[in-house]
Formats: C-alpha cells, sequence, structure tokens
C-alpha cells in the first residue's frame, strides 16, 4: 500500500449543511477512531437554511422529526423559522466540536477512483483564489442535496427587460430589498410562494400570487401543544422520542391515505381549504390541482397563515398563464394586467448531484444518471462512496440519520473482516426493469430527472418513501448481501476477484 499523504481523511463529506453535519456527529460517535474533514463551498455552515433569506422562510416539517434522532428540539414552535434552525444546527456542530472539522470556501471539483490503492483522490478549488489542490480519502460522502446552490430555476419571461420595477428570485435574495407599501407579484404556487406570500402581506400594499396551476395547501399547528406539555413533564429525551414516533406514524399514515384514497383525500382538503377562504372564494380554481394528493409535495402553512391573508385582502390569488411582463407589471393571456413594483419568480429549483462533482473510477467517468441507487445511499459500480437525499413525502432529515447509521454498519464490517473496499454491483445475467429516483412530480425534479441515478428491482434497489421500509432495510437489516461486494486493495482492478463476494464476508 502507498504511503498515506499527508492532506489524507479516511471519509470525506461534502457539504456543511444538515446532511454533513449528520454525517460528522455519526462518524464521531460510532466510528470515533476514524479521522474526517467537511468540505463547505460557502463560508458559512447550515446549508439551505444559511443559504435563503427571503422573508418567513420556514421548515415544512415539524421540527420534531426535521431534527436529529440524537439531538433533541426543545423549541416551542414545532414549525421553525431558519434562524431557529440554523441555531439549532450550529449548536448541534459547536457542541460535537463537528465546527473544527469544516473546511469553508472548498468546492470540490472532481473525484477519481482508484482500485489499486482503494483510495479516493479529490481535486479541490478555493472559492476565494480559485486556486486548486488535491486530498486523498478512502471514502466519500455526499451530503450536498440535489439542487444547486449558486443558482435556482429561472425560466425566461417575454418581456421582463422592459418591466420598470424589480426582478428577484428568492434564491438570491437582496438584503436591501424594501417592498414596504410596494405591489408585489409572486410567480409560482410552491412552498417558496406559499411562504413569501404571508410573510410579505403585512407590509407590502397588495401581495398576488400568481399561479399556472394550483398547489394542494394545508394549514398546519405551528406549535405542537401535546409536545409541549411532554416536554415541561418529562426529561427532554423522552419527550423528543415520544413525540418523534408520533409524529413519524403520523407523517405515514397522511401519506398512505393520500396515496390509497386520492379522492377522499381530495375531498378533504378542499372542504379545509373552503373553511379557511371567504365565502365566495373560487376554491376549485386556485386550491384544486390536476393531480393527486402526494403526487407533489403538499405545501404546509403554519396556522393557515396564506388562507389568513386572503381573508384580510391583503394578499390574493391568480390562476392564469403569463403573456408578457409590461413596464407596469404583468399581462396575462386572459388580458387582465397586474399591476407590480416588484415581481419575484418563485419559479424553483435547479438540480445538481453530488455538487457537480466529476466522478471517475479506475479511469472510467461515471454517468450518475446511468447508475442504479442501492439502498438509497450507494451507486452501483462506484466503491466507497454514499450520500444523503432525505424524503420528499417526510422529513428530509430522517432519511439522513438511517443512511449515516447505515454507513456507520458497513464501516464496522469492513473493520471486523479486513475490508477495504465496498462496491454496490447489479445481478449479473439479470436484466433490471429501472424507474426514476424519485417518484415524485415536483417540476424541479421533472425537468432534471435525467440527471439522477435510477431506481431498480428489489428491496435493495428500489428507493423507498416509507420510513418504516427503510428502517427494516438500513437500521435492522444485514449490511451483508449479494448487491454488496467487498474486497481489498491489494488485488488488480481488472481481475475477477476485484471484490469478493458478499458470502465472504
Amino acid at each position: 500500500m502507498p504511503a498515506v499523504p499527508a492532506d489524507h481523511v479516511d471519509v470525506l463529506i461534502v457539504g456543511a449543511g444538515i446532511s454533513g453535519i449528520g454525517a460528522a456527529w455519526y462518524l464521531q460517535d460510532r466510528q470515533p477512531e476514524r479521522t474526517y474533514a467537511i468540505l463547505e463551498m460557502r463560508d458559512a455552515s447550515g446549508g439551505t437554511w444559511d443559504l435563503f433569506r427571503y422573508p418567513g422562510i420556514r421548515s415544512d416539517s415539524d421540527l420534531h422529526t426535521f431534527g436529529y434522532a440524537f439531538k433533541p428540539w426543545t423549541g416551542e414552535d414545532a414549525i421553525a423559522d431558519a434562524d431557529a434552525i440554523l441555531a439549532y444546527l450550529r449548536e448541534t456542530a459547536a457542541d460535537a466540536g463537528i465546527d473544527e472539522h469544516i473546511r469553508y470556501g472548498r468546492k470540490v471539483l472532481a473525484a477519481e477512483w482508484d482500485s489499486a490503492e482503494a483510495r479516493w483522490t479529490v481535486t479541490v478549488e478555493d472559492v476565494a483564489t480559485g486556486e486548486t489542490t488535491t486530498m486523498t480519502a478512502e471514502w466519500l460522502f455526499s451530503a450536498a442535496g440535489y439542487y444547486r446552490y449558486d443558482q435556482g430555476y429561472r425560466p425566461d419571461f417575454p418581456g421582463e427587460e422592459d418591466f420598470a420595477g424589480t426582478i428577484v428570485h428568492p434564491q438570491e435574495w437582496p438584503e436591501d430589498l424594501d417592498y414596504a407599501g410596494k405591489r408585489v407579484v409572486v410567480i409560482g404556487s410552491g412552498a417558496t410562494a406559499v411562504t413569501l406570500v404571508p410573510s410579505m402581506a403585512d407590509d407590502a400594499e397588495h401581495v398576488t400570487m400568481l399561479q399556472r396551476s394550483p398547489s394542494y395547501v394545508m394549514p398546519v399547528p405551528k406549535q405542537d401543544p401535546i409536545a409541549n406539555v411532554m416536554k415541561r413533564v418529562l426529561p427532554d429525551r423522552l419527550a423528543y422520542d415520544l413525540t418523534r414516533r408520533r409524529n413519524i406514524a403520523q407523517q405515514r399514515l397522511v401519506y398512505r391515505f393520500c396515496q390509497a384514497q386520492p379522492g377522499m383525500a381530495r375531498w378533504v382538503i378542499r372542504r379545509i381549504n373552503a373553511a379557511l377562504l371567504p365565502d365566495d372564494f373560487d376554491v376549485d380554481t386556485h386550491f384544486n390541482p390536476a393531480y393527486d394528493p402526494w403526487d407533489q409535495r403538499l405545501c404546509a402553512v403554519p396556522n393557515g397563515d396564506l388562507f389568513r391573508a386572503i381573508r384580510k385582502g391583503t394578499a390574493s390569488i391568480v390562476t392564469d398563464h403569463i403573456d408578457t411582463f409590461t413596464p407596469d407589471g404583468i399581462r396575462l393571456q386572459s388580458g387582465e394586467e397586474l399591476p407590480a413594483d416588484i415581481i419575484i419568480t418563485a419559479t424553483g429549483l435547479q438540480l445538481e448531484v453530488f455538487g457537480g462533482i466529476d466522478l471517475t473510477v479506475d479511469g472510467t467517468p461515471v454517468d450518475v444518471g446511468q447508475r442504479v441507487a442501492f439502498r438509497g445511499m450507494m451507486l452501483s459500480g462506484v466503491p466507497n462512496m454514499a450520500f444523503a437525499i432525505g424524503y420528499t413525502n417526510s422529513s428530509w432529515t430522517l432519511k439522513v440519520d438511517l443512511v449515516c447509521e447505515h454507513l456507520m454498519r458497513i464501516l464496522g464490517h469492513m473493520d471486523r473482516h479486513g475490508h477495504d473496499i465496498a462496491r454496490p454491483e447489479l445481478p449479473e445475467g439479470q436484466e433490471m426493469t429501472l424507474s426514476p429516483l424519485l417518484d415524485f412530480q415536483a417540476g424541479y425534479v421533472k425537468r432534471s430527472m435525467h440527471l439522477l441515478p435510477r431506481a431498480g428491482e428489489g428491496k435493495e434497489w428500489q428507493v423507498a418513501s416509507d420510513y418504516k421500509v427503510d428502517v427494516s432495510v438500513l437500521r435492522d437489516g444485514p449490511v451483508v448481501s449479494e448487491g454488496l461486494r467487498f474486497g481489498t486493495a491489494t488485488v488488480t482492478p481488472d481481475a475477477e476477484d476485484v471484490l469478493e463476494g458478499a458470502a465472504t464476508g
């Protein structure tokens, strides 16, 4: 085995957001002898919760499930704003000493795997200077999520160069944007739009949400009174665990009901919406999507704030298509004119897999879109690499916790058996029907589905959208299987026995 380079770690984590901090905690807790570093492209930790600065940004999952399994959420609000979530993440990192392992302003450009050495060589750019250096690692963990941090999805609109006001994308929110007393149009109908509209409505002259088609919108309580009572009478950890279990069960129940009885779910959601809107409001035009509930993520509005703004008359919804921007606003295809001083393009995210890293395995470039996800956390044919992509139908962090737990089990197994390579391999001589990684119809996912790895057949090659199923595979299931091959760095990459079969593990 060649000598270990000076800038070498056992595990290199890409991204210092909720997934990266979680992965570091599990490494320190369950594999404390392993060295690691976190490379963060930006100048601060927190990922999404530090990047987005638009008014009202908050979670759309309760923090008892969005928080880590190992660190109780003790805040009063179950649906918390970004500042509270960011403080929680940074407290987690500071308390565990994870801060000391984060290298800021470092963007991973490429990672090359060498089977002969069982090692990744990673090209890292200093964002401030543009200089590149290399690091090596035995494992690579992508905690960068699946969207671009430097650019949101922003379609071109006819006539936008004629608009005399300000156009803003939420991902690039200017700190000095003054919307007090202004007429604001928010283009979009997703989670960002339904957050922005009520948050801006009290200060703006009026806020209009302009949507091509509706989304499902549901009121949720900002605080969980049962959880808050339990926190006062029980130890923090016990109260948190009980609330977490209850909320996981509730999320699964709602999702399964929507999938099994979409017509009934649509009826229930419509009834709730209608009860919160003015009597003469056209519910079916503005809150009745063409798709079934949970084909896209339901938009949660804490304490029904969007409906409250509509009832007050400070906000409104228009469902139509844009004809063109004008100097004074937007003209719609119906001929209606929407006056605006500020237009916000809440038009979605832009996908980028693993932070845009160029992957190479033994000299062959990896086309991620042609690989199959193994246990929802590794790629077929790619050794010693794991990634965290959370749930789209539940709290992101529930999946991250399970992925990190399972990776620690893999590392422990390798230590016990003297392995230094773990590589998922598709069954030989078997045709496998492939499907999209995410069973999710959101526009930003559909636009870029080809960039994501695929899902296959069989429990280990499917990507579960059910926490209970993932628990059975990632927490309770065996590490060893036919799909995961273990080996050592002492054999040549082209030899037939480069990776020992799972049965030898």
